[in-house]
């Protein structure tokens, strides 16, 4: 099926509106495993939703662009970074289609960001080119074993990408870091049997 972009926005917002807080407001596990360590600079958060990534960025004194296609998630996010204010960019837009900038950002993070294996693989390029020479892209989402298809969402978890499937996208300039498995450290969302992430951490070379 054609992705009707208009339509991803529309789904998006109404998840949003149909709840007062839709996620936890913890940061992602993965996240603050794989960054507790790093330098902080700048950050692209890719689908940051009510945006508890971005604020622990922040607070840890990342810059932080926060992207989303949301505009209630972005409001709702917005409304809890009072002080780290300075600190994070909302941003409305599509990463799918529309890139952010090259070699802008010292750590890109990917969290369960559905993203679609696509010919010529462009949206994910275009992430990848966001990493500035020597930053870290980050990369985690929910395993296969734990996805089936849903014909009635159209959904087929072998659309999506993988660490494996990113990996072999990666030219000499990168070094992988981490690509494994591995179990949850949080409860999985409400109504869902989520028990692995897989995960890609990857260096550019300066």
């Amino acid at each position: 099926m054609t992705r009707n972009p208009a339509m991803d926005v529309r789904r998006w917002d109404e998840m949003y509106r149909s709840r007062d807080q839709v996620f936890s407001g913890d940061p992602n596990g993965v996240l603050v495993g794989e960054t507790i360590d790093l330098p902080p600079g700048r950050a692209l958060d890719a689908g940051c939703g009510e945006g508890a990534d971005a604020l622990w960025l922040a607070r840890r004194g990342w810059q932080v662009t926060a992207v989303d296609v949301s505009e209630t998630a972005l409001r709702r996010a917005a409304a809890a970074a009072t002080e780290v204010k300075d600190r994070v960019s909302w941003a409305r837009a599509d990463l799918i289609t529309t890139p952010p900038p090259a070699d802008a950002f010292d750590l890109v993070s990917i969290q369960y960001f559905p993203l679609r294996r696509r010919s010529g693989h462009a949206a994910l390029r275009g992430l990848l080119d966001a990493v500035a020479p020597g930053g870290t892209l980050l990369f985690a989402t929910h395993a296969l074993s734990d996805l089936a298809p849903r014909q009635e969402e159209d959904f087929d978890p072998a659309d999506y990408y993988q660490p494996d499937d990113i990996a072999e996208l990666l030219d000499p300039t990168w070094n992988v870091l981490v690509k494994e498995t591995r179990p949850r450290t949080a409860p999985a969302p409400a109504g869902t049997h989520h028990t692995h992430d897989t995960v890609l951490r990857a260096l550019r070379l300066p």
